[in-house]
């Protein structure tokens, strides 16, 4: 069942949290760019999750050894921050998270390092756009395949393949709750949304088909055709004020 956030010092906490992710994201979009390392990139999380009195719900997740799932190129999710140095023409998916007085936040977002063909700028376009879509029918009384249908409309405008193994949660005293948040969906089926209740919309997109697979670290997934990846997630509080996102 998915948590709900019944106080506002609870609430603040998880937005004091979301804003320690927004600048996570912050510093690490201004140091990307070609020569710099994956590794020197989670040094940045790390710093500014330390300097926000939070702590990372990534590092040590389930083994996770990073602050930050960087993923470039063909890798969808969950991409270790090695040495690897980034390169013209690259894309670079970033999620991150914080923890504050036991509230968790999680957003990712993808960038280009320098100039992309047009096909692959659309490609980023599009799921970013996929979010906002997503975001937007995160309301009370929403079903959550409104928002699967909203998301995924956006793929097969485009012609993106949708990953459909891994997906957008429920989030609050745990980074991965109930329920799950699919990229897919058809309007009016699924769970009504309540009050109170915590999603990350999380849309990631194909260049090619929808098939994925694990790398032998057992962590970072890649497309099974090798085309490029696209991944864009917010933290959302439902509210009666509409959707408020806590991750920015």
């Amino acid at each position: 069942m998915a948590l709900t956030i019944k106080s506002a010092s609870d609430f603040a906490a998880m937005r004091r949290a979301g804003r320690v992710v927004a600048k996570i994201h912050e510093g690490i979009r201004e140091a990307a760019r070609p020569g710099v390392s994956l590794v020197e990139l989670d040094a940045i999380a790390a710093r500014i999750t330390r300097d926000g009195k939070t702590t990372s719900n990534f590092l040590n997740y389930h083994g996770f050894p990073a602050h930050t799932c960087l993923s470039v190129n063909e890798q969808i999710v969950h991409g270790i921050p090695t040495a690897r140095r980034l390169e013209e023409g690259d894309v670079l998916g970033v999620d991150a998270g914080a923890v504050y007085e036991g509230w968790h936040a999680d957003a990712a977002f993808t960038m280009a390092i320098g100039e992309v063909p047009p096909r692959t700028r659309e490609l980023i376009d599009a799921t970013e756009q996929a979010l906002w879509a997503g975001i937007e029918r995160a309301t009370i009384g929403t079903r959550l395949g409104d928002i699967g249908h909203a998301i995924g409309s956006i793929a097969e405008k485009h012609g993106f393949g949708i990953v459909r193994e891994y997906t957008g949660h429920g989030i609050g005293r745990a980074m991965h709750e109930e329920p799950q948040v699919l990229n897919y969906g058809r309007p009016g089926t699924g769970m009504k949304l309540r009050k109170g209740m915590a999603i990350c919309v999380e849309p990631m997109f194909n260049l090619g088909g929808d098939a994925t697979r694990v790398l032998e670290d057992g962590w970072t997934v890649v497309t099974a055709d090798g085309s490029l990846s696209a991944h864009f997630e917010h933290t959302v509080a439902i509210t009666p004020d509409g959707p408020q996102v806590l991750t920015e």
